[in-house]
């Protein structure tokens, strides 16, 4: 039989300002046009198969 799966703890103090100062940094992070389309390719064979 298969285990319960945990609750997600909840991130504070240093953890949480590190993960918000991540977001924050990846936000404004754009792909180049080329690894945006492999990563688009791949998306629509996987959603196909």
């Amino acid at each position: 039989m298969a285990r319960p799966i945990k609750e997600t703890p909840v991130l504070t103090g240093k953890d949480a300002k590190k993960f918000l100062d991540e977001k924050k940094k990846n936000q404004s992070r754009k792909e180049d046009s080329k690894t945006r389309e492999r990563i688009l390719d791949n998306y629509k064979k996987l959603q196909f198969a």
